[in-house]
C-alpha cells in the first residue's frame, strides 16, 4: 500500500481452472490492494466473491487491447505511492497473457516489482506430460500468418527441447497436422485440454494420431489418458500441447528417403524450401544433399 514513497507492482498468478488453487497470499493481496489492473474486472470480482474477500481498491480492466493505453497511468499511480495488483483471467500475466508492458514500464523507470507465485498452464501440462522437462522451450501461440506459421514450425523441426504451445480448440487440429507434417507424425505430443478443471483431458500419442484423432472427433470416444494412446473425440476449452523434442545423433536415412519425406511435407501445404530445412535438421543431412535429391539427383547446387 501506499507509504510516502513509490508504491509495488505485484504481479500474481491465479487458478488456470479451480479457485481453490488460489492462495491465502492471493486472496489477502485483492483485498488490500489499493488498485487492481485486471485482463477482466468481471472475472476477478467473481474471483474475489468465490474467496470470501471484498475488493476495497480501485480496479482497472488491462487487456491486451488497452494495455498500452492503461499503462502510463498505472505507472504514475504506482510513483503516487499506490501499489498495483496485476492479475489475469488465468495463470501468470505477462505469459502469453497482458501484463509485459506494464511490468517493463515499472522495471525502467526503477520501481519495484515483486511476484505473487501461482499456477501456470504450460509447467503444469509439462510437469504431466512425461516427456523430458530438464530442458524445455515455450512457443506460445503460433504466427496467424500462414507463411510466417510455417517458416517458425520448420525452424523448430530440429529443436532438441521438449516444446510447449498454445492454441485454441478451433484451430488445434490445423497445429497437429501442420506439426506432424513437420516433425514427422510419430513425434511423441501430449494434447492438455481444461487442465485443472471438470472436463480435464489428456491425450498421448504421435503428432499424426492425435491430429487424426481430432479430425474424427465426430466418431471416437475418450479414453486417452487411460490408456496412453491418442485418442478422438470433441476437444473442447482452452489447449496446451507439449511435443517432445527432436531425436539426436548421425544421420537418418539416405537422401532418396529424405527427398520422398520433402515430397510428402509439400503434399500437406509446407513449402518445399522450409520442407528440406525441416528434413534436412531432423535426419542429420546437409540441406544441399536432400534439395539436390529433390530437384536433381546429383547435381551441386544449394537450396
Amino acid at each position: 500500500m501506499g507509504n510516502g514513497t513509490a508504491g509495488t507492482l505485484l504481479v500474481a498468478g491465479t487458478g488456470i481452472g479451480r479457485t481453490d488453487d488460489a492462495s491465502p497470499r492471493l486472496a489477502a493481496a485483492l483485498a488490500a490492494a489499493p488498485v487492481i489492473a485486471a485482463e477482466d474486472t468481471r472475472r476477478v470480482r467473481r474471483l474475489a466473491a468465490d474467496l470470501g474477500v471484498r475488493l476495497a481498491g480501485r480496479v482497472v480492466s488491462y487487456y491486451d487491447a488497452v494495455e498500452a493505453a492503461r499503462t502510463p497511468g498505472l505507472i504514475e499511480d504506482l510513483r503516487a505511492g499506490l501499489d498495483v495488483l496485476l492479475v489475469t483471467d488465468a495463470g501468470m500475466p505477462a505469459v502469453s497473457d497482458p501484463g509485459y508492458r506494464l511490468v517493463a514500464a515499472a522495471a525502467t523507470a526503477g520501481l519495484p516489482v515483486r511476484v505473487l507465485p501461482g499456477p501456470s498452464a504450460v509447467t503444469a501440462a509439462l510437469a504431466v506430460s512425461g516427456l523430458p522437462s530438464d530442458r524445455f522451450c515455450f512457443e506460445g501461440f503460433l504466427p496467424r500468418k500462414a507463411g510466417e506459421r510455417s517458416r517458425r514450425v520448420a525452424s523448430l523441426a530440429d529443436e532438441p527441447r521438449t516444446m510447449v504451445f498454445f492454441e485454441s480448440r478451433r484451430r488445434v487440429g490445423a497445429l497437429l497436422t501442420e506439426l506432424a507434417a513437420a516433425f514427422g507424425a510419430d513425434r511423441a505430443a501430449v494434447l492438455c485440454r481444461e487442465l485443472t478443471k471438470t472436463h480435464e483431458e489428456i491425450r498421448r500419442g504421435g503428432l499424426g494420431d492425435l491430429a487424426a484423432g481430432v479430425a474424427g472427433e465426430a466418431g471416437g470416444a475418450g479414453g486417452a489418458a487411460a490408456s496412453g494412446a491418442a485418442a478422438s473425440g470433441p476437444v473442447l476449452g482452452e489447449i496446451t500441447l507439449v511435443v517432445a523434442g527432436a531425436a539426436g545423433g548421425g544421420p537418418q536415412g539416405t537422401v532418396e528417403e529424405a527427398a520422398a519425406e520433402v515430397a510428402r511435407r509439400e503434399r500437406a501445404g509446407i513449402s518445399r524450401r522450409d520442407a528440406v530445412a525441416a528434413v534436412a535438421a531432423e535426419r542429420g543431412l546437409r540441406r544441399r544433399e536432400v534439395y539436390n535429391a529433390v530437384v536433381q539427383p546429383g547435381l551441386p547446387g544449394p537450396p
